[in-house]
């Protein structure tokens, strides 16, 4: 992992830029000093009311559906204790390191607001593991996403009690207790409500949110690119891409992508040999090559309406019960994440449908009654040779899963905790698919770039417009050009390196300069 300096966290809103630097380049975090003074000032609250005779949800009773129970003053380490182990009840295989790094920032941040009423050591020692590398071990399956993200955080919660496994700097394997031993971290024994205060909160689903918004914003602008590189290479027309027509439905998103697209194909010699309208009998492209601004362009609006909900939650203080300035500590149903899962739910749409137009248009490049010209399936001796046919089932085989993906996890509930939390967001769920659709809408536009490159390829003599033609360049450095068949998958492989690294939008606009 990368070290990308230090975030500092403090009670203002963390910024999409922190959450990336945290969970994927490695960055450090660093508490300022008006948080430990907000978090200390919440604690002497907490501390107040714990010393009451009068019960408070969270300090001095129990949880959920036991909140009714009074908890005797001696008893309330053990109940915090017992609060993390309980809920630290994860099953399946490991979430992503990144994932977690970004659950444990977002904890963080809500703690270092100070309506949690957790004591400054705790939260100092939370911004620790996240700096020393340290990444406890969460499961795919335990979060229902109400109250918030309760078993993902309780595993990160028994990992700052000394407890449960985790993965050092290094990725190994290791014990918790010997994790922090080895970076000089005193483990947490848990005080009055600093248990419920770790794992209340929807900082899971939300990170994933960030991260899939950071994802889709890169894949948006190649599904630009790859839908260019199909209209150049099946001899379709830039001229729907006209600003004036874009005006005539003056949705952003839909402005913005015919634009690019414009700029992409700016200057393609193969565009060029077309345009003669008594040498070109076509009248109309097809929907997945004319449509294209529109879906990518609706794909993002969506993107931009999930970045708000983001936006919004990062500036949120997530807990129950709340410490608010006055002093007040108040039940509320903040945690629940239903904002968040509608949008996670509303992306997974947007992935699906970018990809199921990257299909039609690859499966169009292997039919000759619809290629114009090109050799059935991009073969280099059709029938001997099968081409890209087998590319385009693997599409296909994506695209349907995406579908199903589609689906949203958001109108699910069950209810739980003897009926306490009886309407449930689901939001975890809908986190986690997204992520396997992002994935797949990655794999699926490389699939067509590595396709229309290869059609560039076969429409010579006539060249490829410069950013276009930078793209097939690119590509040629991994994976030779069109001849007869080889070995496919590594050279899938590669087309989806190039696109995940951004290495295909990069060799678009050091042509181009910026796309939008």
């Amino acid at each position: 992992m990368r070290d990308n300096g230090v975030v500092n966290v403090g009670p203002e809103p963390l910024t999409f830029d922190d959450v990336i630097r945290v969970a994927r380049l490695g960055a450090a975090v660093e508490l300022t000093d008006d948080a430990v003074a907000a978090v200390a000032a919440a604690r002497q609250r907490v501390d107040e009311l714990a010393e009451s005779p009068v019960p408070a949800y969270g300090v001095s009773t129990g949880f959920g559906a036991l909140a009714t129970r009074h908890i005797d003053p001696a008893l309330r380490a053990q109940l915090q204790r017992s609060l993390v182990r309980s809920h630290a009840a994860g099953s399946g295989p490991e979430v992503e390191t990144e994932v977690v790094r970004a659950l444990m920032l977002l904890r963080l941040h809500t703690l270092a607001t100070g309506h949690t009423g957790i004591r400054p050591t705790t939260a100092k020692t939370l911004a620790a593991l996240i700096s020393a590398g340290i990444t406890p071990v969460v499961h795919e399956y335990g979060s229902l996403g109400c109250s918030g993200d309760l078993a993902p955080l309780a595993h990160v919660a028994l990992a700052l009690m000394g407890e449960g496994p985790v993965r050092d700097a290094s990725g190994r394997l290791t014990s918790a207790a010997e994790a922090l031993k080895q970076a000089g971290i005193e483990p947490v024994e848990l005080a009055a409500k600093e248990g419920l205060a770790l794992i209340n909160g929807t900082d899971g689903m939300l990170g994933m949110l960030i991260l899939a918004i950071d994802d889709l914003t890169r894949l948006v602008r190649t599904a630009d690119v790859s839908a260019a590189m199909s209209v150049e290479a099946l001899l379709g027309t830039d001229r729907v891409f006209a600003p004036e027509l874009q005006a005539l439905r003056p949705h952003p998103g839909q402005a913005r992508a015919a634009a690019n697209m414009t700029k992409i194909l700016a200057g393609s010699a193969i565009m060029e040999s077309h345009r003669d309208p008594n040498a070109c009998t076509r009248v109309q492209d097809a929907y997945s090559l004319r449509c294209a601004p529109q879906v990518a362009g609706a794909a993002r609006d969506t993107i931009a309406h999930a970045s708000n909900v983001a936006t919004w939650e990062l500036a949120s203080a997530v807990d129950n019960p709340a410490v608010l300035a006055d002093g007040r500590v108040e039940s509320n149903g903040n945690f629940h994440g239903a904002p968040v899962a509608y949008a996670l739910d509303f992306l997974a749409i947007v992935a699906a449908d970018l990809a199921s137009m990257s299909e039609r248009r690859t499966d169009r490049f292997l039919d000759v009654a619809r290629n114009h010209g090109l050799p059935a399936f991009l073969a280099d001796d059709p029938g001997v040779d099968s081409g890209h046919m087998i590319a385009q089932y693997t599409q296909a085989a994506i695209v349907s899963e995406l579908k199903r993906l589609a689906a949203p996890a958001s109108v699910d509930s069950i209810p739980s905790s003897a009926m306490q939390e009886d309407h449930v967001s689901m939001g975890w769920s809908a986190a986690r698919k997204l992520r396997r659709s992002v994935d797949g809408l990655t794999r699926v536009l490389a699939i067509e770039v590595l396709t229309a490159a290869r059609a560039l390829d076969l429409r010579a003599p006539l060249t490829p417009a410069p950013a276009t033609a930078a793209v097939v360049k690119a590509l040629r450095e991994t994976v030779p050009g069109p001849g007869p068949d080889r070995f496919l998958a590594p050279e899938i492989d590669a087309a989806v390196r190039s696109v995940a690294d951004g290495s295909v939008i990069a060799a678009v606009e050091a042509v181009t300069g910026p796309l939008d």
